[in-house]
């Protein structure tokens, strides 16, 4: 007699019919985080470039923070919501593909600018190509995964942001060293370039040729919720009316609100444009020794942060919460408090690096289990409009507002760019105040939204039922 052909498949497989195998759902996410991880080091490098950056534009720290932030960060969000539309109509994996290259070259290219108007403008290019991915990357993911496992998925793919964060400071750390022994380098047609515009060539050539590798990832089925079976569906014929999706919206204000700004300003303190700059002028390290040592770091623990944050939701999810998600970004914001409040103002640089692997532990925590309760709350014909809205409150608060406070506090408050840990302490504090008072509140809704949600999968459950009969 023979087995049955189920026989053979795992029993992860067996539960949960209609999602792709699990080996490959993880492979996929292996890809989407390798692509992720270079967008940040492409975006975070110029972190550490700040003092040569300033010294040859001739620019102050309120024109940095712009470069830093404001000017890549608005970009990223006002066409990261455009490219959520796109994501819910259009195939995701092209549109992933093709910000990768555009991001890459606009990297690359940052290192023949000339201006500082020059840089602007490719920081915004940028920030254009960026906001292809996650909006892509999160409602793919979700449709490789049941709910039980989604959280730890994201959470795998989340750690891309301190993984590509400590790469950038780290690598980057290594190429400063490296080409600043030769000092300025004369290229043929371009002619002489700085060593911080070396460090741009290096870092962003290499991101076009991985943009072919997004190829390897096959279009899933979209669905809202447990197994889909039948033909695969033409991705436009689930596009919904834009008017629809801001009543949608609207009806999940509150949980949206406390969601997104809530973990926008959990990142204040913790986001990093202005970290290494602090080691460099208040304990007087290299710019390579801060990239090799606060790269790594950030690495490390922010990475761990990231997947115990993940294990830790599904845990609690297990176990009959809800709200299991949003729990656990107010459990972590609020372990935060000790360390993170003082690693700024401490007296030597050992101290700040000991503060900070906890503090950082804490600060990855919630970006998986913020990612999977966006997820659980949006149909999949709105998740990519709903990642590019929450990213772009995350970009505009951490990425473009927080960066600026800082350079502003540190300019016009205290004159002095000395005062930068001051700066940073302040910021951090009242920014992760705000945090946990979020998401303390937004519990209720969060769960008031989980329910909205699941009434409309089954109502459109039974339309299909009944158009079918």
């Amino acid at each position: 007699m023979h087995r049955p052909v189920t026989a053979a498949v795992s029993s992860a497989e067996r539960a949960e019919p209609g999602y792709p195998r699990p080996g490959y759902a993880w492979y996929v996410v292996g890809v989407l985080t390798v692509i992720s991880i270079v967008s940040f080091l492409d975006a975070n490098i110029l972190a550490l470039l700040v003092d040569p950056v300033k010294r040859d534009l001739g620019i102050n720290d309120s024109q940095m923070s712009l470069l830093l932030g404001f000017g890549y960060a608005v970009f990223y969000g006002v066409f990261g919501i455009a490219m959520g539309r796109l994501a819910d109509s259009h195939n995701r994996r092209t549109l992933i593909a093709v910000g990768c290259a555009l991001w890459s070259f606009t990297t690359a290219a940052c290192g023949l600018a000339r201006t500082y108007w020059q840089l602007l403008l490719l920081r915004m290019g940028v920030g254009i190509g960026e906001a292809t991915l996650f909006p892509s990357a999160y409602s793919l993911i979700t449709d490789y995964f049941p709910k039980n496992r989604l959280a730890t998925a994201m959470s795998v793919f989340s750690m891309s942001l301190h993984l590509g964060q400590g790469l950038a400071y780290a690598l980057g750390g290594l190429a400063i060293g490296l080409v600043a022994a030769y000092g300025a380098t004369t290229l043929p047609i371009v002619g002489e370039i700085r060593s911080w515009q070396v460090v741009f060539l290096l870092i962003g050539l290499p991101g076009l040729g991985l943009a072919l590798l997004v190829f390897t990832v096959r279009e899933p089925v979209r669905r809202d919720g447990g197994p889909v079976t039948g033909a695969r569906r033409d991705s436009r014929s689930l596009a919904t009316p834009l008017p629809q999706v801001v009543r949608y919206f609207w009806d999940n204000r509150r949980t949206l609100f406390c969601l997104t700004v809530g973990l926008g300003l959990s990142t204040l303190p913790s986001y990093a444009v202005w970290v290494p700059s602090l080691f460099i002028r208040s304990y007087g390290w290299s710019a390579t020794q801060t990239g090799v040592v606060y790269g790594l770091l950030m690495a490390v623990t922010g990475t761990m942060g990231v997947l115990a944050g993940g294990r830790l939701a599904d845990w609690l999810a297990e176990r009959g919460h809800v709200d299991a998600n949003m729990r656990l970004c107010l459990i972590v914001s609020l372990a935060w408090f000790p360390t993170g409040i003082l690693f700024p103002l401490m007296p030597t640089a050992g101290w700040a690096v000991a503060l900070l692997v906890p503090s950082y532990f804490f600060a990855g925590a919630p970006w998986g289990a913020a990612a999977a309760a966006l997820q659980q709350i949006m149909p999949s014909s709105m998740r990519g409009q709903a990642t590019g809205i929450y990213r772009f409150a995350l970009y505009l608060l951490a990425g473009a507002i927080g960066p600026t406070i800082v350079g502003l506090t540190t300019d016009y408050v205290f004159h002095d760019d000395g005062a930068l840990k001051y700066s940073l302490a302040i910021v951090g504090t009242l920014g992760r105040m705000a945090c946990a008072l979020l998401f303390w509140r937004g519990l209720k809704h969060f769960r008031a939204s989980l329910h909205r949600a699941r009434a409309m999968v089954a109502a459109r459950s039974e339309a299909s039922d009944r158009n079918a009969a």
